[in-house]
């Protein structure tokens, strides 16, 4: 059976620190004909569980706990049965959106996430969140960044948890190092690839101060 990887883009708000922003995420399922992951289960639970249909879902990774990504995620795992997993440092995030509600498991850096085919290793890329995480997968060559590298930058660092030197050296030394070719899937917008995005380190540390 086939890897494939999957894309639904859903709408809702992104809140912190007092404002409120209309979004779009990126939902990434992973997999093949019956057996999936979901990738930050982003604000609509039963619009995600129709795009997993009758395949199983065995979980819900969260790339970091900001409550764009994570809003879905206890319902998600209601309805399916999934486990939740989260990077421990992005605790106190997650407990702001959902304080009555633990994950269910704990990414760690290095551990390998296995699914029907794929083997996405934990890269721990703080800086956007003190708990982010991206998910590489050299088999499938591609790298779930959620909101730490996008097309054109890494992502925002101007609110609480956030710090802007950290984001670089995570993009330095756990992104960049990956090759060229490796495709970038984001959390908001559209994807590109390691090698469009390394040239630029310089540009962004240099705009980010």
């Amino acid at each position: 059976m086939t890897t494939r990887i999957e894309r639904l883009v859903t709408s809702g708000q992104f809140t912190l620190d007092g404002g409120t922003w209309d979004v779009e995420n990126n939902v990434w399922i992973v997999g093949d004909e019956r057996e999936v992951i979901v990738i930050d289960a982003a604000h609509d639970a039963e619009a995600i569980a129709e795009a997993v249909a009758d395949r199983t879902l065995t979980a819900i990774v969260c790339t970091h706990a900001h409550n764009d990504h994570i809003d879905a995620a206890p319902a998600l795992a209601d309805l399916t049965g999934a486990t939740i997993w989260l990077h421990p440092d992005d605790l106190p995030l997650w407990k702001l959106t959902h304080p009555h509600r633990e994950p269910d498991r704990h990414l760690l850096d290095g551990q390998v996430l296995e699914t029907a085919g794929a083997d996405l290793t934990v890269l721990h890329t703080p800086g956007h969140a003190p708990g982010a995480v991206c998910l590489y997968d050299p088999g499938l060559g591609v790298v779930f960044t959620g909101d730490t590298l996008f097309q054109g930058g890494p992502g925002a660092t101007g609110r609480s948890y956030s710090h802007f030197p950290t984001i670089i050296e995570s993009i330095r030394h756990s992104l960049l190092t990956l090759p060229p070719d490796t495709k970038v899937l984001t959390g908001h917008g559209e994807s590109t690839t390691i090698g469009a995005e390394a040239p630029h380190l310089e540009e962004w540390i240099a705009r980010g101060h």
